[in-house]
């Protein structure tokens, strides 16, 4: 019969087998050493296993396993004290062995050591072809089953045999963050060799992806014949809904699920789409689903009221990118049970929860709710301190809390946070927004007044006010009165949960919006806080389209000829549009705004504005915005209102996020003096060196010159000052004198965070500790682990985003910025698919925190559990126990935002806390 116990390998009759206990190698060590003192009384073997109650097989096999137990844990021994340059004399002492019996445990130690490296290495070289350069990066380790010790130790045995490494970075798509690279490559490969072929950079874990046969893993869309289509065209109707798609209820293929309303693109034939948003209607004649609303004219070909797909290098539709958006696709199950790919496309990405961010019923309800400068600097001042003031101590509050909290590494992680956010909403310059404003897409409901909304989550007959982005001025925010009772709005998007219904006159005033996905923010103007004006005379009636047409030959926004036989634009052989129409927008864009600050008349202003909807539609529809730009004296403006025809922003609020360009640069590191001055809390950078050398041959002289030219990177204008007082025009306004104090007491908020942070010292481990929780340290351990595993997965995403950008740029070398953007965001979302990336942030329960608490667990293991916990509920474990529910700071906060009409939904928001939290400290008073 075979016995398996769990308490050690010796064992013995009795009630205490050998090898229980605290320590089982300390029973081994008594099992032999009794061995050893009956054998010195005489005793034989034989004699010896009957006084142990064993056989004589039982006592040789137990005393084997003892032998090779003490063995064991005299290697295991040995090498951790040499690991600490300790002598072979003094381990011997420490462990009463023999200096001889020293070296050789040392030597056994080590030969199995440098077995498992050769295996390491040899496994990292098998990984390593002239297809395939190496991941080595952190989290590599986990991948593999082994310590980052051991990985950096195989990776320089390698190096050692000719392998290269080599470090660089590159920038996460969306974000701007950098992403670090470390790559083990073959030997004889050069830096440039792995910068223009990052495409084959694997990690160990065996990522692979299909050679680049498709990039983006976006099914070629279905194509919806033209025939279900009808076309509502301007005169019929057609412009009162431009932009919406109308779809038969029932119809399985073009169902919207669970939503009333989503912003969606439709395959149409051989090459066309349906761009707009599509919802429900009952009035759609037989033969019929889905109507497209234009407010174009009938050509007598419904084809011509649908856009181009688009095409590559070789003028064949792109199925990867055929609409030029992000897009989810849909997928239905037929009445016969079959999932099927639905033609709806819906517009828009997911988030890392799987959620929406926008294009359907409730994506648009987590935008921002937050007040832009853009906006607020056009209102009464007054409202912009109050506002500014709210965001500030909202800060303040946060910073607070901050410095009360109890554990010093989480509180020099949250306070390094804090700093970076302070020092972004610097730049952005948002308010806090008004009470129970929130941000919704518009639908038309044309049976409205002209001065009603249908707003479900706002009373009946409440006054609102829509503000879309950008707006010329207060005259285009109309002011509106709540009906709720519309039957229309009422049989269509019902308790709609971020849209509202306007009718077409209003969406005209909203800066011409029209129904295919704009939004406004929607703010209850019940006290009159934000200030409307009647619409300017001057743009009654002004239709871009029909004021500047395009001429025959003409050069058009982005590139190319009008040619007006064709009714189309052309392109020289090779070229595509370029991106002028985002430069050119930012720019008329900066003039308004400059000039209201600046208090321009009504009519320069309707000047500006008019050119400014010009500029929006001309790359579109043709538009002769240069002659526009020449008729509105646009130039003339420039010189008034920005110093110049060719200047640029001249108020704080328009150069606070205006491009600045620097020398490439990074963060000072720790052997220069670290990234933060020790006096004030600023970040200090060090330039790189990067560059390149220019060489021109002078014509007259023949001389030959070289110029060193640095390598840039893109900043703000805000964030390369240190005091926001220096970007105020001359002599400057009250309004950019209150931004700028808002700023700069964002920036000495960030300081006093560094310096806080840096300052910060982290306290030390205690073994005791560890092994009082060495269950939940193992449990940290473990998520830690599994945390840190998606950092090569997320580097290979982003260098699938990296490669797939690049390819896309090659076959489309004329492609616009904004739409390369979109090409890197959809290609960093299909890489984080393929590489299986995935977030798995680590959930501390409260008896681990006990043992962070209590310092069981190291200050370097604890900062890397911080890279990847929810650090809400890190701060909640951190605060004071007599402020475990809401800080004091936030409680007072809370009340004052309560006292001025916010609800409890929009509190607990802004101050970062659960509902519940915030409802049980109000509560308890």
């Amino acid at each position: 019969m075979t016995e398996i116990f769990h308490e050690g390998v010796l064992r013995k009759s009795g009630r205490y087998p050998w090898g229980s206990g605290r320590n089982p190698h300390q029973r081994s060590m008594t099992f032999l050493s009794m061995v050893q003192d009956l054998r010195e009384k005489g005793m034989t073997d034989t004699e010896i296993a009957r006084s142990f109650d064993m056989s004589s097989t039982d006592f040789r096999t137990t005393n084997t396993i003892a032998k090779n137990q003490k063995i064991a844990k005299e290697q295991t021994e040995v090498l951790r004290l040499k690991d600490k340059d300790w002598s072979n004399v003094a381990i011997g002492k420490r462990l009463g062995i023999p200096e001889a019996t020293v070296r050789a445990r040392l030597n056994t130690a080590m030969q199995a050591r440098s077995e498992e490296l050769m295996n390491t290495s040899e496994f990292l070289k098998a990984k390593i072809t002239k297809d395939a350069y190496l991941d080595v990066g952190l989290g590599t380790e986990h991948h593999i089953g082994i310590s980052k010790g051991k990985l950096a130790t195989a990776v320089a045995v390698l190096k050692d045999q000719g392998y290269v490494e080599h470090r660089f970075s590159e920038v996460q798509p969306g974000t701007g963050k950098k992403t670090n690279f470390k790559v083990l490559t073959p030997p004889g490969t050069t830096y440039p060799d792995v910068l223009n072929n990052k495409d084959r950079i694997r990690s160990p874990s065996g990522y692979t992806e299909d050679g680049g046969r498709t990039f983006l893993n976006i099914e070629p869309p279905v194509r919806v014949s033209s025939k279900r289509i009808e076309v509502r065209y301007g005169p019929d109707g057609g412009a009162e809904m431009d932009g919406v798609i109308q779809l038969r209820r029932g119809v399985e293929d073009l169902s919207l699920g669970n939503a009333r309303y989503a912003q969606v693109r439709i395959a149409v034939d051989k090459d066309r789409y349906l761009k707009g948003m599509a919802m429900y209607t009952d009035d759609l004649p037989d033969g019929v689903d889905i109507r497209f609303n234009t407010n174009k004219k009938d050509t007598g070909n419904k084809i011509d009221a649908m856009k181009k797909m688009e095409r590559d290098a070789n003028d064949q539709v792109d199925e990867d990118n055929p609409f030029g958006s992000i897009i989810r696709q849909k997928h239905f199950l037929d009445s016969a049970g079959n999932l099927k790919l639905s033609p709806l496309n819906i517009v828009g990405s997911e988030n890392p929860d799987g959620e929406s961010t926008s294009g359907e019923e409730g994506g648009w309800s987590k935008w921002s709710s937050k007040l832009s400068s853009q906006f607020l600097s056009k209102q009464p001042r007054e409202l912009a301190q109050e506002q500014l003031d709210l965001a500030y101590n909202v800060k303040k509050s946060d910073f607070d809390e901050i410095m009360t909290l109890t554990n010093p590494v989480v509180k020099r992680k949250l306070l390094e946070s804090f700093a970076e956010t302070a020092d972004s909403s610097a730049v952005h310059l948002k308010a806090m927004g008004l009470p129970r404003t929130k941000n919704h897409v518009i639908l038309p409901i044309n049976t409205l007044k002209d001065d009603e909304v249908y707003a479900p989550w706002y009373n009946d007959g409440e006054i609102v006010v829509l503000v879309r982005h950008p707006h010329g001025g207060t005259f285009e925010i109309p002011e509106l009165r709540v009906n709720n009772k519309n039957k229309e709005a009422n049989r269509v998007i019902k308790q709609a949960r971020d849209a509202v219904g306007i009718n077409s006159k209003v969406a005209e005033r909203l800066s011409g919006a029209d129904f295919d996905g704009d939004t406004v923010l929607v703010i209850p103007n019940g006290q009159r806080k934000v200030q409307t004006t009647a619409p300017l005379k001057e743009l009654e009636k002004f239709d871009p389209k029909n004021t500047y047409p395009a001429y025959d030959g003409m050069p058009v926004m982005g590139g190319g000829r009008w040619n007006a036989a064709k009714g189309k634009v052309e392109f020289e052989p090779g070229k595509g549009p370029n991106s002028t129409k985002q430069h050119l927008m930012g720019d008329i864009s900066n003039l308004i705004t400059d000039m209201t600050i600046q208090g321009a008349p009504q009519s320069e202003i309707a000047r500006a504005v008019r050119h400014s909807m010009v500029v929006i539609d001309a790359e579109k529809h043709a538009l002769n915005y240069k002659q526009s730009a020449e008729d509105n004296g646009i130039a003339q403006l420039k010189r008034d209102y920005q110093g110049g025809v060719n200047g640029g922003a001249s108020t704080l609020i328009s150069k606070a996020k205006s491009q600045e360009r620097v020398n490439e640069r990074k963060l000072r590191p720790a052997s220069q003096g670290g990234p933060v001055d020790p006096k004030t809390g600023k970040l200090v950078y060090v330039e790189t060196g990067n560059g390149y050398t220019k060489t021109q041959v002078m014509k007259r002289t023949g001389e030959v010159r070289e110029t060193w030219i640095p390598k840039k990177e893109t900043s703000t204008k805000m964030a390369e000052t240190d005091d926001a007082r220096t970007l105020i025009s001359d002599p400057g306004t009250k309004i950019e004198r209150i931004y700028a104090n808002h700023a700069n007491q964002l920036k000495d908020l960030a300081n006093q965070a560094r310096l806080t942070a840096i300052n910060t010292l982290p306290p030390k481990s205690d073994k005791a500790a560890r092994l009082v929780y060495k269950n939940e340290v193992a449990s940290l351990r473990s998520k830690l682990n599994i945390a840190q595993a998606n950092a090569p997965r997320e580097r290979q995403a982003v260098l699938f985003a990296a490669t797939t950008t690049k390819m896309k740029r090659q076959s489309h070398p004329n492609l616009p910025a904004d739409e390369y953007r979109k090409i890197e965001r959809m290609a960093l979302a299909e890489g984080r698919r393929r590489a299986g990336a995935r977030k798995n942030p680590i959930d501390i329960t409260p008896l681990e925190w006990e043992a962070i608490q209590a310092g069981g667990v190291t200050h370097s293991m604890l900062s890397d559990i911080l890279m990847h916990a929810d650090l809400e509920q890190v701060r909640q474990y951190a605060l004071p126990r007599q402020n475990t529910v809401m800080s004091d700071a936030k409680l007072a906060r809370a009340r004052n935002m309560l006292a001025n009409g916010y609800d409890p939904g929009d509190i607990a928001t802004a101050l970062g806390v659960a509902p519940s939290t915030l409802g049980s400290a109000l509560e308890r008073g």
